[in-house]
């Protein structure tokens, strides 16, 4: 085979150490290090000192950032490849002989490294998905204290719509305080909500025990906390989302996505398209394909493939979202799909289309074009005209078509 690189190192990263093996021509060399700083730094030495051309090591959990990182600032090129794609031989498997194997496949140029964003894009990615495990850690948060309140007989959620309201709010406070004055805590809805004061009344007659009244206080503190973490994150969001404000804009001005999910899209695949060879390539990364399993000329299962979770759930809920709109291109694609595949496939469909949208959009800076519901009666019927000629001409017949134009009516 062909050698595409001179001097390369093949990496085996874990926690605490790191088997690196340079080839260097005919010659090999094979050194391990501690993954502390001071001897990563001896490693950035060594491979400097040996001229290394490319660096390959395996995406394991986040034990590859820091080794990233600085090869990233030493401007040396390096490749994260996924595990399943260098698997070596069975049974003969240990750290040297997988740094060993990497560096071959390395040097003969057999290795397709991840995709890995840029610094900046890499910090933002961070912290969008902090805000959205904060995001989640609220909402488990807020069902303890639905638990908590049903274990009392307090059915306040059978009639407000939102237990985290400003009224409801409110009422839970001076019930985690102690108060048991129904008509008193009733009396703290507004607008809308103090025509049902009757209701409430009822639901907040319960049987509720000082420990769960402890629990409550917790749990409400608790939601305070998360408020606050999830505010000063979303500041530094804005902040770094600045020079990006633009494509975050065309991403929200499509059906079904809104703000912050254009935010999650933008961190998770950045604004430049070029790190993918076509929109098919993104939507593979995603998750977003069904997988290739043929055997003996038998399709078999073609489940997705795994990709971003967080990119393919608000995928997923953009999707979920936009098909619920009327007189869109995206309503009428789940509609037609879900009453032959499924809801589930239709919704995947829809999700695919969205990050397709998403590429080509980003891709030539242009706004989203909306299609509209008939399109793809308006497809058929321009097959069925196309097949239609076909055959006549096929039977010696010139065509030419000529659209009718409906008659108005006064």
């Amino acid at each position: 085979m062909n050698v595409i690189y001179e001097r390369c190192c093949g990496m085996d990263v874990h926690k605490n150490t790191i088997v690196a093996c340079v080839l260097s021509g005919k010659k090999k060399e094979i050194r391990s290090f501690s993954t502390m700083t001071a001897s990563l730094l001896l490693l950035m030495d060594w491979l400097k000192n040996v001229d290394c051309q490319c660096v390959a090591m395996e995406a394991t959990g986040s034990y590859w950032k820091p080794i990233y990182n600085l090869l990233e600032m030493e401007e040396m090129p390096a490749l994260v490849v996924n595990a399943q794609h260098i698997k070596t031989v069975p049974g003969r498997k240990t750290d040297v002989k997988d740094a060993e194997w990497i560096a071959d496949l390395l040097r003969h140029g057999l290795l397709n490294g991840s995709f890995i964003p840029n610094r900046e894009q890499r910090e933002l990615k961070e912290i969008v998905r902090y805000r959205r495990s904060m995001v989640q850690k609220r909402a488990r948060e807020l069902n303890r204290i639905q638990t908590v309140l049903e274990g009392a007989n307090v059915k306040l959620s059978s009639v407000v719509s939102e237990i985290n309201g400003k009224s409801s709010r409110d009422m839970l406070d001076m019930l985690a305080a102690g108060c048991n004055d129904i008509k008193a805590m009733a009396d703290k809805a507004r607008r809308q909500m103090r025509k049902k004061i009757p209701e409430i009344e009822e639901a907040l007659h319960g049987f509720i025990a000082e420990h769960q009244r402890l629990m409550l206080r917790l749990m409400l503190k608790h939601i305070d906390t998360l408020d606050e973490q999830i505010f000063e994150l979303d500041q530094e969001i804005r902040s770094k989302m600045n020079l990006v404000n633009e494509q975050v804009y065309l991403v929200d001005s499509i059906p079904g996505v809104g703000e912050r999910s254009a935010q999650v899209i933008i961190a998770e695949i950045g604004t430049d398209m070029n790190q993918f060879p076509s929109a098919a390539h993104l939507a593979s990364w995603a998750g977003l394909c069904p997988g290739n399993n043929e055997s003996a000329g038998k399709r078999k299962s073609g489940k997705t493939r795994k990709g971003s979770d967080i990119l393919r759930s608000t995928l997923i809920e953009c999707a979920k979202s936009a098909s619920r709109q009327k007189e869109t291109y995206f309503s009428a694609q789940y509609s037609r799909i879900a009453a032959r595949r499924g809801k589930n496939r239709a919704t995947v469909a829809v999700a695919h289309s969205m990050l397709t949208i998403v590429y080509n959009m980003l891709k030539a800076n242009a706004p989203y074009y909306e299609l509209g519901p008939d399109f793809f009666e308006q497809r058929r019927k321009n097959e069925i005209v196309k097949r239609s000629v076909k055959r006549l001409e096929a039977l010696g017949y010139s065509v030419e078509i000529e659209q009718k134009l409906k008659a108005h009516t006064a």
